[in-house]
C-alpha cells in the first residue's frame, strides 16, 4: 500500500471507533470551494534559481512542525507561527543564499537559543543533512522519477521526524509544495491525502463536521495540551482526515487542494477566535 492507501485505511478504521469525535457529514455544506494553492511569493523564497528555491523549500520542510509550541514563540507583525518561520528563512536565503548551519538557526529565526523548539529546528537539519548525504535538493526531486508518493515515502522511511505514523503529513506536504513552487510534476500528486495537522480539525469543528464530546471540548477552548499520540489526538486528525474523503468526493476535488481551502480558511478571524488544539509534536 501507498502513504496516502495506508493513511486513508488507518484513519477510517479510527474514525469507526471514535469515543471523542464524530463526523456529521450533514454539516459539509458549509465547505465551499476556495482558491486555488499558490505559495505566498512574500513570505517564501520563490524567486530565485531551481537549485536556490529547492533548497529553501527542502530547508523549511525539515522544520515544517512547532504549531503546539508557537504560542510561545516570537511571531512577526500580523503572521501565524508558520509564516513566522517561513518569511524569516525565506529573508535569510536572500540575504545570505542557501546556507544554514544549525547552531544559527536562532539568529535567523528571531527566536531564544533555549528554546525547545529551536533545539528540535536545529536536530532537524542535522537529520536532514544526513538524509541528503551529498545530494542536492534538485537531486532528491529527480531521482523520485515524478512520483510525490516515492519522495513522500522516502522521507518517511530516512528522516524520524517525518515517520508520522498513520498521518504522515509532513512527508506528503513536501511534494505539494514542491510542485506548488513549479519545481516537479508528480503524476500521482493527486493521490495525497490532507496534510492532517491541528488548523484543518479546527476548521471542520467549526464548521460543524466534527463534533467534539463536551470533555475535549473544554479542554481544547481552555487551552489544555493534547498529549501526542493520544486517542484524543489521534481521534482529532484520523476523523478529519476520513471526512475530508467523503468532502473531496462530493466537491469532485481532489483532497490536498481541499486542505489548502480549509487551512486559508482558518486563517479568517471567525477560526482564530476559537481555540483550537495544541498539542507539541515535531509532525505538525
Amino acid at each position: 500500500m501507498t502513504i496516502p492507501e495506508r493513511v486513508r485505511a488507518h484513519c477510517a478504521a479510527v474514525a469507526e471507533s471514535a469515543r471523542h469525535v464524530s463526523i456529521d457529514l450533514d454539516a459539509t455544506g458549509a465547505i465551499e470551494p476556495g482558491a486555488p494553492p499558490e505559495l505566498d511569493p512574500e513570505r517564501h523564497f520563490l524567486e530565485g534559481s531551481r537549485e536556490d528555491v529547492a533548497a529553501y523549500l527542502l530547508t523549511l520542510g525539515a522544520i515544517n512542525f512547532g504549531s503546539g509550541w508557537f504560542p510561545t514563540v516570537r511571531k512577526r507583525d500580523g503572521m501565524s507561527g508558520y509564516y513566522t518561520v517561513a518569511s524569516a528563512l525565506a529573508d535569510h536565503w536572500r540575504a545570505a543564499g542557501p546556507s544554514l548551519d544549525p547552531p544559527d538557526l536562532a539568529r535567523v529565526l528571531g527566536q531564544d537559543p533555549g528554546h525547545p523548539l529551536v533545539g528540535l529546528y536545529e536536530e532537524a537539519l542535522r537529520s536532514l543533512g544526513s538524509w541528503l548525504a551529498g545530494r542536492s535538493a534538485l537531486d532528491v526531486i529527480e531521482g523520485v522519477d515524478g512520483s510525490a508518493l516515492r519522495l513522500a515515502a522516502s522521507l518517511a522511511e530516512g528522516m524520524l521526524f517525518f515517520d508520522d505514523v498513520g498521518f504522515w503529513k509532513r512527508a506528503q506536504i513536501l511534494p505539494n509544495d514542491l510542485a506548488l513552487a513549479g519545481l516537479a510534476e508528480f503524476h500521482d500528486l493527486d493521490a495525497l491525502t490532507i496534510f492532517a495537522d491541528n488548523l484543518v480539525p479546527h476548521v471542520l469543528r467549526v464548521d460543524g463536521v466534527l463534533v467534539y464530546e463536551p470533555g475535549l471540548a473544554a479542554r481544547i477552548d481552555a487551552g489544555e495540551l493534547i498529549p501526542p499520540g493520544s486517542r484524543e489526538e489521534t481521534e482529532i486528525r484520523a476523523c478529519a482526515v476520513h471526512a475530508c474523503v467523503h468532502v473531496a468526493a462530493e466537491l469532485d476535488v481532489p483532497e490536498r487542494i481541499l486542505d489548502t481551502w480549509l487551512w486559508n480558511r482558518g486563517q479568517e478571524p471567525r477560526y482564530k477566535a476559537v481555540p483550537r488544539h495544541r498539542t507539541r509534536t515535531v509532525f505538525y
